[in-house]
């Protein structure tokens, strides 16, 4: 191992000798300014590591946990933390005088909240909506950008003409990687609306305005002063389940609510 050193050795000898006798040969101010140069690379090189380490230290932490409960943005709740949480204004499914009331805050861009509508939700309302035990609201916590926010105020453009769930249930059947957003316009969103039987005009005029920005805006403080930062964010009476996680973590914490 020693013998196998030594040509690096010689080699890193050699180098420093060259720059010693560089720097012999120039002025104060030009050593000054090599010298400046030298160090500058070097703390490059020192950022640069650093930040090669810190990246694959967080993609290790976010590959140890399981990819089906991670929210899209990281939790600033544990679950279940008990919060007052508003419904919002949007129409709930289920009876009025249900006596547990599950609020969703969510993106309608997120992968996680369509994996929670296809894994959990359908489920929640076939056994606890349709049956009378559980009414079901949605808020939108459109942080993914200004598509999310344009899909936010499209399902509310809908509303007006009284089919929220439709199109909520149109855009997570049909929600693209959420690195694609050319659905997410005027034009596209409204012949979605059409396809679904909605007036057109009524809906294209409705949406280009933005008229519903403010209430886009609104339910994300909502959610952010509950102490949502992450997406899907289920609160059931005001209980907190963070992430798309399995239906029985729902089930759960509802049957408890309904014991009581």
């Amino acid at each position: 191992m020693a013998k196998n050193n030594v040509p690096i050795v010689k080699k890193a000898n050699q180098l420093v000798n060259s720059l010693f006798n560089l720097l012999k040969k120039l002025t104060t101010t030009q050593a000054l300014v090599f010298l400046l140069v030298i160090a500058a690379f070097l703390i490059g090189v020192l950022v640069t590591k650093i930040q090669y380490l810190e990246k694959g230290q967080a993609l290790n932490n976010q590959a140890a946990a399981p990819a089906a409960a991670q929210p899209s943005q990281q939790q600033g709740l544990t679950d279940g933390q008990k919060v007052d949480v508003g419904v919002g204004k949007m129409p709930f499914l289920g009876k009025a005088d249900a006596k547990v009331t599950v609020v969703q805050f969510a993106d309608y861009r997120c992968p996680f909240c369509e994996k929670f509508f296809t894994d959990s939700e359908s489920q929640l309302i076939k056994d606890y909506v349709d049956t009378g035990k559980v009414k079901l609201y949605f808020r939108d916590f459109a942080f993914l950008g200004d598509a999310s926010v344009v899909a936010s105020n499209a399902v509310a453009c809908a509303n007006d003409q009284g089919k929220f769930w439709e199109y909520h249930d149109y855009l997570y059947k049909n929600q693209p990687s959420e690195s694609d957003t050319s659905m997410y316009n005027t034009d596209g969103l409204t012949q979605v609306a059409v396809n679904l039987g909605l007036n057109g005009d009524q809906f294209k005029t409705c949406l280009s305005s933005k008229k519903f920005n403010a209430d886009v805006s609104k339910d994300l403080a909502d959610g952010q002063a509950a102490g949502v930062s992450g997406t899907p964010t289920i609160f059931i009476n005001g209980i907190a389940v963070v992430g798309a996680q399995p239906y029985s973590a729902f089930k759960t914490i509802i049957d408890k609510e309904l014991a009581k």
